[in-house]
């Protein structure tokens, strides 16, 4: 089969070399990569043309593709809107690597929702791309437990592994020569857009396991959250909480935001308990809780 792949990050640097490991034909790569780097940087090595990923919102590009005999457009983690006619465009269809389980998490930084959520497990869904965002019909899924130790990192890591295996899949569906489709319960649909819980701040005033929940959603170190990092306010000046720590202690007569001192350090209260700050920035560095938070200090 003749592909064409569009595909960002890490995700879309591993399909390409699964593609090119195969007996199938990467004809086009897609990317916003800039040149010498990431997904561009792979496909130059392989000597595979490339066209800037934004070209999927060109109709002009439906007609190259029948042109060029493509059979698959695949996209991986690529967030451009791709207009109907390039969608229709390939012989057998078009299909997008979807980091989340379908339909119950479409849409955007599906796994900071998840985590953020409480969810108890997540998943990666390839599915055929049609008009509607992350609604066409399934073709193959993997689910995966989230533990209460997992951040948006550790489980964005799972579903680019996990998706590598939807990727053989499809490859063995083609090779069979019927692609299924499952079509959603859309009446089960839930689409998260761009916008951030509780405004990237940290909700001091939600039980603690909604609070720790949220920090972690945002954690994506050591990489760039498309969160940010969790703000909170003490006085007039910004803190930035990396990172929490539950301690099952109840904080009775606590204000939310309140800040204690035991024998360990600073600990926060929340709605119920508290809890305890591993990392923070302060003035735009990275320091020790202790040497930011003092007993008596109210974070909002």
């Amino acid at each position: 089969m003749d592909i064409a792949l569009v595909a960002e990050e890490a995700a879309g640097v591993r399909t390409l070399q699964r593609l090119a490991r195969s007996h199938h034909r990467v004809r086009r790569v897609l990317t916003a990569s800039p040149e010498g780097a990431g997904v561009a940087a792979s496909a130059a090595e392989l000597g595979v043309p490339i066209t800037p990923a934004d070209r999927v919102r060109d109709p002009g590009l439906a007609d190259e593709l029948r042109g060029a005999g493509i059979d698959v457009l695949l996209n991986v983690h690529s967030l451009h809107l791709v207009r109907p006619e390039v969608l229709a465009a390939p012989r057998v269809g078009a299909f997008n690597l979807h980091p989340g389980p379908l339909p119950e998490c479409a849409g955007l930084n599906a796994p900071s929702w998840a985590v953020a959520r409480g969810h108890a497990e997540h998943g990666v869904t390839l599915h055929r791309m049609e008009a509607g965002i992350d609604t066409g019909d399934v073709v193959e899924q993997i689910r995966f437990p989230i533990t209460a130790d997992d951040t948006a990192l550790t489980v964005s890591v799972r579903c680019v592994a996990r998706g590598q295996e939807l990727v053989d899949r499809l490859l063995a569906h083609l090779d069979a020569g019927v692609v299924p489709r499952h079509p959603q319960d859309l009446s089960a649909r839930r689409y998260f857009g761009r916008g951030v819980p509780y405004e990237g701040r940290v909700p001091w005033a939600k039980p603690a396991r909604e609070v720790l929940a949220f920090v972690r959603a945002c954690d994506y170190g050591p990489y760039p959250s498309p969160w940010g990092i969790p703000a909170a306010r003490r006085g007039d000046s910004e803190i930035a909480v990396v990172r929490l720590a539950g301690t099952g202690r109840p904080c009775p007569g606590r204000a939310p935001g309140e800040v204690a001192v035991d024998d360990e350090g600073p600990v926060v209260a929340t709605a119920d308990e508290w809890v305890r700050p591993r990392r923070l920035v302060a003035s735009g560095r990275g320091c020790e809780p202790g040497a930011v938070l003092r007993a008596g200090d109210r974070l909002s």
